[in-house]
């Protein structure tokens, strides 16, 4: 037996076991008595109604009247027969018992579709060039609109908050600020949940130490590297920024090409160190790491044309031109999504049949840091390429 006749025989198998499938299924016993019911009150309609003055005299005039009374829920012509007005009333009730079940079906699948987005199960919209925070804390809505405010160019519908914190992210949206983030519930650490909410797409994500459920410092540090990991497997060209308890995992976030580490026990260390000489420093800092996005510590594109140029070039050009940016402290390395230019320019080496270039190519890149801050340089100091100039500036 060909191949051809064969798969026939395999289709009309299929064909025969689905056929008996649907025929045997009591919806489709109960969708054919009703259509059978309908065709016998419309004969009884037309045997009757025809043969007095109702205004039925044809077999449209006898459609019209069933579409009528199923659909609409009342009568076009008015029956005159005993029969005629059985088969009436009996498709008035079939019409608001089947019409009311489909209202209600098509009710409780928008009610389902609401619920479902409510406490993010639902599917969102393409997103694309948005920001994604994942984890969850107390006091989480102070972080939540110190991001808006610190980003201008971000607005609420362009945030997607990833925890399994749904009654605590409900409770944030009934705040009109909050109330067009977008939320997807589940395990950040996911691979799926991160897809639900685009992250292939985004262009910068939040990793905070999450709290939503009663985790150990270690559970948290480590839930917040396997995110990292995660993400950045998936879209490579993501700007990620990543809070850790503890500076145990530093060097796993930075294997994970984790663009910023923000390690909050050191920071709180560090704070109370300087704050016990009794000279101010915390006041300074609080300053400087504003909520503001217009004064204390900012940081601006340096134009192209002054790669390779020099900090003192730089420090006259913008004394000269850009005195409104505040003074100029320093220059951040490395700045923007540094990884991805070191893993696209180790390629290019690899590729390079010059053996020296490919030396020189990978020396150049494999030991720098991303985002790496060189405050007061001095005048001479070379601008290297992908570079951002650090001002300060008072209210």
């Amino acid at each position: 037996m060909s191949k051809i006749n064969r798969k026939k025989r395999r289709n009309k198998s299929r064909f025969v076991k689905y056929a008996r499938y649907v025929l045997r299924n009591p919806v489709t016993i109960g969708y054919i008595a009703l259509a059978f019911f309908i065709y016998a009150a419309l004969a009884v309609v037309y045997m009757f109604e025809t043969k007095t003055g109702s205004g039925i005299t044809t077999k449209f005039d006898t459609f019209w009247f069933m579409c009528v009374a199923v659909c609409a829920g009342y009568f076009e012509f008015v029956c005159e027969s005993i029969p005629g007005r059985a088969a009436a009333i009996s498709l008035l009730i079939v019409g608001t018992m089947v019409f009311g079940y489909i209202r209600g079906q098509v009710a409780s699948m928008f009610v389902d579709l609401a619920e479902k987005r409510n406490k993010g199960l639902g599917k969102l919209k393409n997103m694309k060039g948005h920001f994604v925070i994942c984890g969850w804390r107390r006091g989480f809505e102070k972080i939540l609109d110190a991001v808006l405010v610190s980003n201008p160019d971000i607005t609420p519908d362009m945030v997607v908050l990833v925890n399994e914190a749904p009654d605590q992210v409900e409770a944030l949206r009934m705040d009109d600020r909050f109330k067009e983030v977008n939320y997807v519930a589940g395990d950040f650490t996911d691979e799926s949940t991160l897809k639900r909410a685009h992250i292939q797409s985004a262009s910068r994500a939040l990793v905070i130490c999450d709290r939503s459920k009663k985790y150990s410092k270690l559970e948290i540090d480590s839930r917040t590297v396997l995110a990292v990991f995660t993400m950045a497997n998936i879209c490579r060209g993501l700007y990620i920024v990543a809070e850790l308890l503890s500076g145990k995992f530093e060097k796993h976030l930075r294997m994970a090409h984790c663009d910023e580490i923000i390690l909050t026990q050191d920071y709180e260390r560090s704070l109370l160190a300087t704050a016990s000489n009794g000279v101010g420093y915390s006041s300074v800092i609080s300053s400087l790491i504003s909520d503001d996005s217009d004064s204390g510590i900012l940081i601006f594109n340096i134009e192209k044309d002054f790669s390779g140029k020099t900090f003192g070039d730089l420090k006259k050009y913008e004394s000269e031109h850009h005195k409104e940016k505040g003074i100029l402290v320093g220059v951040l390395l490395n700045s923007g999504n540094f990884h991805k230019r070191r893993s696209e320019a180790l390629s290019e080496a690899q590729k390079n049949p010059d053996l020296s270039k490919v030396i020189a190519n990978l020396q150049k890149v494999k030991f720098l840091k991303s985002n790496e801050p060189v405050l007061a340089p001095d005048s001479s100091f070379v601008l290297p390429p992908h570079s951002k100039a650090i001002f300060v500036r008072g209210k």
